[in-house]
């Protein structure tokens, strides 16, 4: 049966307008294919067979921002449409675009230049659907597949491979076998695009219902060009009795696991990216620090360190802003923090010294991270791993309700109240205050200012 899709009324207005000057015009793409899966569209696109100046004339209030391809923005209720000529892609000599477009009179010849079947339907509210490449079918089944031929579709263009492995992710797809074989004799064409789109196209994929295709990157050589540290990961056999997976099959259970976080269900697209990238990275200097003890079991020690190092290099490679590349590798580099549950005596000093290095506002992230690194261990240490993750956050959970001093801002004294007592700006006074911020982590009650003036003043005596 013919879906029904509830085309918006300003899309559909456009549409109608478009059809009573004598042309026609349909949504087309990813909103086609989303409203059939019953998820909500990002964006509703408009294909039609005017010409980009013929729409301009019909509509009093347009944006050319793709115009040299066919593309205009009408704008409708502060609400922006990108209405496209129907077209024919000429050469794409570089790989991603074409180096020419041909405007055309027919659905069918636009329709085939898309990437895959379930993004080549279009929709019209009076004429219904239009599926020329079996999109329906292929939505009925769970698979990506080209329109056309396959080797075609990613020559034209090297990124619709990792289009292909993001969809499969998002809507927990199989791949066409053509279609993955060609993806894999296509895949040193990523070397051409560019850093910030593979990023975008990798977040999409991690946060899917299916990352297990970061292991299909790695099998068809994806990963060869966009992340080798990946494959270094992948070929990590963990020889030891809390892990039953090498880094990289590890590293996909944690991702699904974290995926059923409150914090992360909670979070929007942009924590989310933090949430992922964190995920993907913790355990990526594994590789470079193994070592078999006398127990004959493969150790990490300081991997995290390790890890974060790479992290920052893999995230500035990804061309990700500053902001997020220095919390994901700080959460990287404390995502394996610990403290014994039966510690009692020095629990709650630790965890404001752990509170004071990672920072009272990043916790947040860590504690549904470290619940994830735990699911994907072996089972047998699930129950002690949660519980002690669970006392770590009560006990930050004190932290903030009592308000301890986990910062050098805390402090119940200021640079200012040091230089009265006759500091000079300068290291001295940084390091002072970074000495009163130790006491304090070690006794709250410390921090009054009689106490830590008093404190200061005795090291500049001695000084």
């Amino acid at each position: 049966m013919e879906p029904i899709i509830h085309v918006p009324a300003d899309a559909a207005r456009i549409i109608d307008r478009l059809e009573q000057a004598g042309y026609e015009a349909y949504v087309v793409g990813g909103c086609v294919r989303d409203s059939v899966l019953g998820r909500e569209p990002e964006d509703w696109d408009i294909t039609t067979s005017a010409s980009p100046e013929q729409v301009k004339a019909i509509f009093p209030r347009t944006i050319d921002t793709g115009i040299e391809h066919g593309t205009v923005t009408v704008m409708d209720h502060h609400v922006g449409y990108e209405v496209t000529t129907y077209r024919v892609d000429g050469e794409y000599r570089d790989g991603r675009h074409p180096s020419s477009v041909t405007f055309t009179r027919s659905l069918k010849e636009d329709l085939l230049r898309r990437d895959f079947t379930i993004n080549a339907m279009a929709y019209n509210p009076k004429s219904g659907l239009v599926d020329l490449y079996d999109g329906m079918g292929d939505l009925a089944r769970g698979c990506i597949r080209c329109v056309g031929v396959p080797k075609e579709r990613f020559s034209e263009d090297a990124l619709r491979i990792l289009r292909a492995l993001r969809f499969a992710s998002q809507l927990g797809f199989s791949i066409e076998e053509e279609t993955l074989c060609a993806m894999k004799e296509l895949a040193p064409r990523l070397e051409a695009v560019s850093a910030e789109r593979v990023r975008v196209e990798l977040v999409k994929l991690l946060g899917g219902k299916c990352p297990e295709m970061m292991i299909t990157a790695y099998e068809i050589g994806v990963t060869d060009v966009i992340l080798q540290e990946w494959n270094a990961m992948i070929t990590e056999v963990q020889d030891n009795p809390h892990h039953l997976y090498d880094v990289g099959r590890h590293t996909v259970k944690t991702l699904r696991a974290l995926h059923n976080e409150p914090e992360y269900l909670a979070a929007d697209a942009h924590e989310r990216a933090i949430y992922d990238m964190t995920m993907l990275l913790h355990d990526s200097g594994k590789p470079l620090c193994r070592t078999i003890e006398a127990d004959g079991f493969a150790h990490y020690r300081g991997h995290a360190i390790h890890s974060a190092e790479i992290a920052k290099k893999v995230l500035r490679r990804l061309k990700f802003d500053n902001e997020t590349i220095a919390l994901v590798t700080l959460l990287v580099r404390w995502h394996d923090c610990r403290f014994d549950i039966k510690k009692d005596i020095s629990f709650d000093n630790s965890m404001r010294r752990i509170v004071s290095r990672v920072g009272r506002d990043n916790m947040r992230y860590l504690f549904p991270i470290m619940r994830a690194d735990i699911e994907g261990q072996h089972p047998a240490y699930r129950e002690h791993g949660l519980a002690r993750v669970a006392r770590m956050q009560e006990e930050y959970e004190v932290i903030l309700r009592e308000g301890h001093c986990v910062a050098v801002r805390d402090l119940a004294v200021t640079g200012r109240d040091l230089i009265e007592l006759g500091y000079k700006p300068g290291p001295a006074l940084g390091e002072a205050l970074e000495k009163l911020l130790q006491i304090v982590l070690d006794d709250p009650a410390a921090n009054n200012a009689e106490t830590l003036a008093k404190q200061a003043k005795a090291w500049l005596d001695e000084a």
